[in-house]
């Protein structure tokens, strides 16, 4: 190559992209009009056939009437690859006009040298600042296996934004109020007054029980009650259904007077939620440490940080006249979806409400441009009302914007067990994340015993921490989000084949060639080493590197992290390769 490329054309297919449509619009320009042209620019599956191929002379054949392989000999004729790529001749075309391309192994060093730099080649687009909704508890119960996907795709997504240079702001949205969280707080402090637990002492363990209880307690079968009296089912039958929905009605009536008290700001019941919300979110930031998640108590912004705003989002609603009354309820209208209630017929508000909320904060507060919600498949309906909604509403707009920020919901699929049904427990209860990721270590550990045993004790169980914590997270990222994947311990554990522990054995391979180069004395020499492509295992390790930039462009658009996980284990692989057959030292 003769001048080193523009940062802008560092990967193989943008590089070769732009010398194929120069030649497309010399020979067919006149005749395409100035609509897109595509070169179809792929890279070959045989490596013998070349490196790249473009397909454009199919995709041109029908638009200018001509045969594929003379659209592609007129193209040959006006392509400039000279300094980039072996001589592209009529010999070059196959097939019905496939054009195949070998890079010179100089140009592939050239490329390597420009991406060489800290920013590894990525171009930057517009700067944006997008806010990433990630994780999403709620309080009193446990995080579950549903929350690893919610965590690790959020934290990976954001990530790679960062990594494209936008300011990146997460929000944890917690369920942290509300009439279910009341009923937590009045039966803590019952048990607490009767002297079965201790303010001091409780654990995320015991308001999870208690969460269980309460919603038990206030759900009696009030309808089971009205068919024993219709069929006459006896005294006793109809005593016991009475007594259960006298004691659920007195449950939830202790629930609204809490959450009156709650809302009024009264000193001993809100220091009872505060614990709620500090043992909740204590185990949850733990929880996203232990996963090398970076989510943070700064990151966290509650429900009922909204409560004061919710009658005014409503008030705005009908105030512009997009909110309608029906059967008591207030709802808005959106074409080609189901009414959308913001307001519950006995004055409550509902999570659209707090959404609305919360896009407002996000674009008007937070000054987002694009607004990410990674939230479960099933929640599809939910954002589509609540966007379409807050579009109209205005909600979605910055000060003085001529246009709507972007909201974009990025739907997960869920986790199953071998079996193909949600993953349980053998009880049938949510698999708690906590219990996922000490199995995934202890499982690790056992297989670092066998494979290694001269590691011992902390340094034994260090190495197991690793392995088992990125198994668990690259299992969840390399499944395609939108998809449900089946979860299964062997196949995630397992130092072959696309999995976490694949990725990490080819790390401990490259780091043991700079720790032979320092015991050599050569670390900065090979740092500052030139690029030689001699080997056709160098070769292929050339051309997956190169593609690292547009990777992560990929990944930020797409919002999908299998995209980048595919593409390291393409890169594992191919290093891996060099690593066996050529001489690194």
């Amino acid at each position: 190559m003769k001048t080193p490329p523009t940062t802008d054309n560092l990967d193989p297919v943008e590089v070769l992209g732009e010398r194929f449509r120069a030649a497309i619009a010399s020979a067919y320009g006149d005749r395409l009009g100035d609509g897109p042209i595509d070169p179809l620019i792929t890279q070959s599956r045989n490596p013998k056939f070349g490196d790249y191929q473009s397909n454009a002379a199919m995709s041109l054949a029908k638009r200018l009437g001509m045969k594929p392989r003379e659209i592609a000999s007129e193209i040959v004729a006006r392509l400039d690859l000279d300094d980039i790529a072996e001589p592209v001749t009529e010999d070059s075309i196959a097939g019905p006009g496939f054009i195949n391309v070998r890079l010179k192994p100089e140009a592939l060093a050239a490329l390597l040298d420009a991406i060489d730099r800290p920013g590894l080649g990525i171009v930057q687009p517009e700067h944006e600042t997008i806010v990433v909704d990630v994780c999403g508890v709620n309080l009193a119960k446990q995080m579950h296996v549903g929350h690893l996907r919610a965590t690790v795709i959020g934290d990976a997504i954001a990530r790679t934004l960062e990594k494209l240079g936008h300011t990146v702001i997460r929000q944890n949205h917690v369920g942290d109020w509300g009439l279910p969280i009341a009923m937590v707080v009045d039966r803590l402090q019952r048990e607490v007054a009767q002297g079965r637990l201790s303010m001091d002492d409780v654990t995320l363990d015991d308001l999870d029980r208690l969460y269980k209880a309460a919603k038990l307690e206030s759900s009696a079968d009030g309808r089971g009650l009205e068919a024993v009296r219709r069929f006459n089912l006896g005294p006793k039958a109809e005593a016991e259904l009475e007594e259960q929905v006298a004691g659920a009605n007195e449950a939830l009536a202790r629930a609204k007077e809490t959450l009156i008290k709650l809302q009024s700001g009264d000193a001993e019941t809100v220091a009872v939620w505060q614990k709620l919300y500090d043992v909740t979110m204590g185990a949850c930031l733990h929880t996203c440490r232990r996963l090398h998640a970076n989510i943070t108590e700064e990151a966290t912004a509650g429900e009922s940080s909204f409560r004061d705003e919710l009658a005014g989002i409503v008030d705005l609603l009908i105030e512009q006249g997009l909110a309608e009354e029906d059967a008591g309820a207030l709802i808005v209208r959106n074409e080609g979806l189901e009414p959308t209630i913001v307001r519950k017929s006995d004055g409550g508000f509902l999570y659209a409400t707090t959404d609305l909320a919360g896009v407002r904060r996000r674009v008007q507060q937070l000054g987002a441009d694009r607004v990410i919600y990674c939230v479960d498949a099933r929640q599809a309906l939910h954002f589509k009302q609540v966007f379409a909604t807050a579009k109209r509403a205005g909600l979605a707009r910055k000060p003085g914007a001529e246009q709507d920020s972007t909201l974009e919901h990025a739907p997960f699929g869920m986790v199953l067990g071998d079996d193909g049904r949600p993953f349980k427990t053998r009880s049938g209860e949510n698999v708690k994340l906590s219990d996922l990721i000490d199995e995934a270590i202890e499982r690790a550990e056992r297989a670092v015993a066998e494979k290694s045993p001269n590691l011992q004790g902390d340094e034994r169980r260090r190495v197991a921490e690793v392995i088992g914590v990125a198994a668990l997270k690259y299992v969840d990222l390399s499944s395609d989000r939108i998809k449900d994947y089946v979860f299964n311990f062997d196949r995630m554990l397992a130092f072959e084949g696309n999995t976490g522990p694949y990725l990490l054995y080819a790390n401990v391979r490259i780091q043991s060639i700079f720790r032979k180069a320092q015991e050599l004395g050569l670390a900065d020499g090979v740092v500052d080493a030139a690029f030689l492509i001699r080997e056709p295992e160098e070769k292929a390790l050339a051309l997956v590197l190169l593609r690292y930039p547009s990777t992560v462009a990929a990944v930020g658009r797409t919002l999908e992290p299998h995209r980048m996980c595919g593409y390291l284990n393409e890169l594992a692989v191919a290093f891996s390769r060099v690593f066996e057959h050529c001489p690194v030292l």
